[in-house]
């Protein structure tokens, strides 16, 4: 029945809608006897939904609007106010349809997203190509996304080449190429070209489907202010109905009595922080922007200092060797050779990029890896090919007690001079060589980091494991505050610390692998998405999904604009209804226009909100409604 009643609520607003034209209708045609009857038929359909909501907040001993309706309803209905009765129900009702229809709005960045998940995949099976729905393709499977196509799960690319359009997961519709041992995500899209990947994901386990899931998870979790007016509205409505009976005391009066109880109903108080925080979010997910629900946006706002690693964050991420440089009888070719097979076991940007260099020239790098342990920080040991390799920074080779000769030593400062990180390597426990690195600062770092700092940030601080000089070149370079460089992963989380027991608010921006310690001790954990897609995931409050510092910038941005905008609208709901229970006091607000007036207020903070949608920090800069609110 419930169900029922839920399911036809619209047909039941346009018949009470229809019966109170009647009923006004048959007044002013002098037949007051039929009009109040229609009024008290369409006061009785309108009050059916009202009632059963009010009915089960009651048993679970909740105290809501609909049960302050429900006593105003039928206090009307006593003392015979019928047009009063039927009006009040009638907007009630069309009030929450409006915000039913508006909070959909809010959440359209999310409806969009679902709307790109592919259905259909095409996969070869047995040499033959079949089309299947996308729940049915395996790991494993090689699957053919040809122009204008979505890619149906998270792969790499065995042949082709395409530009794709990866704006569902980075928020950036610039296309992307795409070559062969390329990584694509499901929900991107073929713009040209033609493709065939190997899936690696699938399901519920792909990006995009995770992206989604923290999206409907944010939507759904609660901010502080929430939180606070959930516990307010519990203590507020009973608050009320004894206020209306205090005045029916005073007065004597039950039609004002009534007419207060229903004015003070706290809808626009209870909608406005929810609806911010729902288009929020949802602006942040449409620009490539994970925020992890209300509470992590509204401690985000808070944010006065800003923490980041260096490789992959302030940096593009995608260093190159730049040299090879020998000293002993071994050539940089069989340097690079032993050192490349054994960095295959390594996830680490830098040991992954004298991999990527081998390949590049053509090396077989087949071969197993014996006794390989990855020392934390510092780099990488093991057998390979019958010799004992070690590659890594200074402190590995003082620990593995491998002498470094002083020509070695400082060709190694001059490169880091220059801006390459230096990596030692020895071979049977005697220094062979090293490998020089370097990486690009990202181009939108300065711009980010400029905006940041006229949004609010205090403090800009970089921690790095690379070295003294090449930190340095960095910071001075993009004007950071602090620096600290030649940190293991533990010393990155005590300055963590450090800083949050001076008092800052702090977020922590890195790759979100070997950052994850750091980036859990921060106040706000934030995480660049492509450069360790899963981990950043689950362990940072924020995931940048387009690997882009511009996106942080707007992502501060944004929460300092939703917390302001639950301000504004607070301070809209409560200034009204302030201002209509003093008109009801003073007999200038009659109960029909005061629940219009309470309608529109619920309508104007709801709109408010939905400003979020299109914020972007360049457009809003200098702008805001009710200034007054943000004190």
């Amino acid at each position: 029945m419930i169900a029922v009643i839920h399911q036809h609520k619209n047909k039941i607003i346009f018949v009470s809608g229809t019966f109170i034209v009647i009923g006004f209708l048959s007044g002013l045609l002098g037949n007051d006897r039929i009009k109040a009857l229609v009024l008290i038929i369409a006061t009785i359909i309108a009050s059916v939904p009202i009632f059963i909501k009010a009915f089960q907040a009651l048993r679970v001993k909740a105290f809501s609007i609909e049960l302050l309706v429900s006593i105003a309803v039928m206090g009307a209905l006593t003392i015979q106010e019928y047009t009063e009765a039927a009006v009040v129900t009638f907007l009630f009702l069309f009030g929450n349809w409006l915000e039913a229809r508006t909070l959909e709005k809010t959440r359209s960045s999310l409806k969009e997203l679902v709307d790109m998940a592919p259905e259909e995949a095409m996969v070869v099976r047995d040499g033959t190509p079949l089309t299947i729905p996308v729940e049915e393709v395996m790991v494993g499977d090689r699957v053919i996304i040809r122009s204008g196509g979505k890619v149906p799960v998270d792969g790499r690319v065995l042949s082709g080449q395409a530009f794709l359009n990866e704006a569902a997961v980075t928020g950036e519709s610039i296309p992307v190429v795409k070559n062969i041992d390329d990584k694509v995500f499901s929900g991107t899209i073929v713009d040209n070209g033609y493709i065939e990947i190997a899936a690696e994901k699938v399901g519920d386990d792909t990006t995009f489907a995770k992206i989604i899931e923290l999206v409907e998870e944010a939507q759904e979790s609660k901010s502080k202010t929430e939180k606070f007016l959930d516990k307010f509205s519990g203590i507020y409505t009973p608050a009320v109905v004894l206020l209306s009976i205090i005045v029916f005391v005073l007065t004597r009066d039950l039609h004002l009595a009534i007419t207060f109880l229903v004015i003070a109903c706290p809808g626009a108080l209870v909608i406005g922080a929810p609806v911010s925080n729902v288009a929020g979010i949802g602006n942040g997910a449409k620009n490539g922007v994970l925020v992890k629900g209300g509470e992590v946006m509204d401690k985000f706002a808070k944010v006065d200092t800003l923490v980041f690693d260096k490789t992959g964050t302030l940096t593009k991420g995608k260093p190159e060797v730049t040299d090879i440089k020998t000293f002993t009888q071994v050539s940089p070719s069989d340097l690079l050779g032993l050192a490349a097979k054994l960095e295959t076991i390594s996830e680490h940007h830098l040991g992954q990029t004298i991999v990527k260099e081998a390949k590049a020239r053509k090396m077989n790098l087949a071969g197993g890896v014996e006794n390989g342990e990855v020392m934390k920080g510092n780099g990488i040991r093991g057998d390979v090919d019958g010799h004992h390799v070690v590659v890594g920074n200074r402190k590995l080779m003082e620990l593995a007690d491998i002498s470094i000769p002083k020509e070695a030593l400082m060709y190694a400062i001059n490169q880091e001079k220059a801006g390459n990180t230096a990596i030692f390597t020895a071979i049977d426990d005697r220094f062979a060589g090293l490998f020089s690195i370097a990486d690009q600062i990202r181009e939108d770092a300065q711009k980010a980091l400029t905006q940041m700092r006229k949004d609010g940030i205090k403090k800009i601080v970089m921690l790095t494991g690379d070295n003294q000089y090449t930190a340095q070149l960095v910071v001075d370079q993009l004007g950071m505050d602090e620096y600290y460089a030649e940190l293991l992963p533990e010393h990155k989380v005590e300055h963590v610390k450090r800083l949050k027991e001076e008092g800052y608010v702090v977020a922590m921006a890195g790759d979100g692998i070997n950052d994850a310690p750091a980036i859990a001790t921060a106040d706000i954990g934030l995480a660049m998405g492509k450069g360790g897609t899963d981990v950043s995931m689950e362990t940072a409050d924020v995931v940048l999904m387009g690997d882009q510092l511009t996106q942080l910038s707007h992502a501060y941005s944004l929460s300092k604009a939703t917390i302001r905008n639950m301000r504004q609208n607070t301070f809209f709901a409560v200034s009204i209804v302030l201002v209509l229970l003093m008109g009801v006091l003073f007999r200038s607000v009659h109960l029909a226009s005061g629940m219009f007036i309470h309608e529109a207020s619920v309508l104007l903070v709801i709109l408010n909100a939905m400003r979020l949608i299109r914020f972007h920090h360049k457009k809003e800069k200098g702008k805001g409604m009710m200034q007054a609110a943000q004190a």
